[in-house]
């Protein structure tokens, strides 16, 4: 009877326990995910960025428009040609202007004909002058005779040189008549090509008033020369300096990176209504070969490096918390809160200048719930 007894004491002994155990097991802290990555040694590097997108610009880009109106005859450009130096864009109607430079042309060779006419009365003139000079030298010809001729000969020589006047003065609306005529035609005032071309031969254009802006007949691009534009706050702008290392990326380009350096920074401050105050920002790509296919009007971001240190400990930025703190991942797969000292950074990496040692691991995903100091984690990956 005893013995029946004590084994069921024994056994109730034994399912207590068991229910204590899995009572302990199913109330103990569940482990929160998290992401965590390596504190190790490499590249930081303190750098701003821009505050809205920038923009890709052509060194030279000419909105172009006749300082005259009138009809379009000639149109030789389209969209997309490129065009050279000189080369006509557009001409308006003007028979009545080339009529005019003909005339104009004529006129001066008909006044070259009246100078060589005026010079050689005035040679004829000083040669009969002289000779009655010296024939009055030998008393064979009288006074009057030889001033009268002396005269002549002046008045020969005074007609000649006001010919020549009126052919520089012919010349002149030569000249005059040409640029009337030129003004009837745009011409390319670079290498580039045509991005945008608005108007039709027979169509009739006239200068747009001041003040209100109309449409360019030919906006021309020399995308020779690539640079990006971008705003940067005030706050950033006062670190930057010319020649100053860049990181050029373009939504049109994926992932990929483009070296650069800080061409220009502007002399003003934009104040745009219900935004902040910027600085326009201006860099150049160090391989301009990597700008052959690239096209004005992108939209470009730039990452300006401040300073860099090329072999210190770092961890990523995202896994420092406020105060330079980070979570650190012990042996016990718990969370332990770090004060540590930063140096450089930007948003991709802090620099630690103490506090943690390389291959420490630390949490990067702060920002889950539950994700905080002395907590039980998982680890969902082993990062760097």
């Amino acid at each position: 009877m005893k013995r029946r007894w004590f084994r069921i004491i024994f056994l109730l002994l034994i399912v207590a326990v068991a229910a204590g155990a899995l009572l302990t097991w199913l109330m103990r802290p569940k482990a929160v995910p998290v992401l965590v990555a390596q504190a190790s040694r490499g590249v930081v590097q303190d750098s701003v960025t821009n505050t809205r997108a920038g923009t890709v610009k052509a060194c030279r880009r000419s909105g172009l428009s006749p300082s005259i109106g009138g009809q379009i005859v000639r149109m030789p450009v389209r969209e997309g040609d490129r065009v050279k130096q000189g080369q006509v864009l557009l001409e308006f109607w003007n028979n009545d202007l080339a009529a005019q430079l003909v005339l104009a042309q004529r006129q001066t060779k008909a006044a070259e004909a009246r100078v060589k006419q005026a010079c050689v009365v005035a040679d004829t003139a000083q040669r009969e002058s002289r000779r009655l000079q010296e024939l009055h030298r030998k008393k064979l010809a009288s006074a009057e005779v030889t001033d009268k001729a002396v005269g002549e000969t002046r008045a020969a020589q005074a007609a000649c040189e006001a010919a020549k006047v009126n052919v520089e003065v012919s010349l002149a609306q030569v000249d005059v008549a040409h640029a009337a005529l030129q003004r009837t035609r745009l011409v390319a005032p670079f290498d580039g090509v045509a991005a945008q071309v608005n108007g039709e031969i027979g169509e009739f254009v006239t200068p747009s008033p001041v003040g209100v802006p109309t449409p360019p007949a030919v906006d021309l691009i020399d995308d020779s020369c690539i640079y990006v534009s971008a705003p940067m706050d005030e706050v950033d702008a006062a670190k930057i300096r010319v020649d100053m290392p860049v990181k050029i990326s373009l939504d049109a380009y994926g992932d990929r990176i483009f070296k650069g350096k800080v061409r220009r920074i502007a002399p003003y401050v934009l104040d745009r209504e219900k935004q902040a105050r910027t600085v326009e920002v201006e860099a150049d790509f160090t391989d301009p070969q990597v700008t052959n296919n690239m096209l004005a009007g992108y939209s470009a971001d730039i990452e300006i490096i401040l300073a860099q240190k090329a072999d210190t400990l770092r961890v990523p930025t995202e896994a420092v918390v406020e105060g330079n703190k980070v979570l650190v991942l012990g042996a016990d797969n718990l969370l332990h809160e770090q004060q540590i000292e930063t140096g450089l950074d930007n948003w991709k990496f802090t620099e630690v200048l103490s506090g943690l040692q390389s291959g420490q691991k630390v949490a990067i995903s702060v920002d889950r719930e539950g994700v905080k100091d002395g907590v039980l984690v998982q680890i969902e990956n082993q990062g760097e």
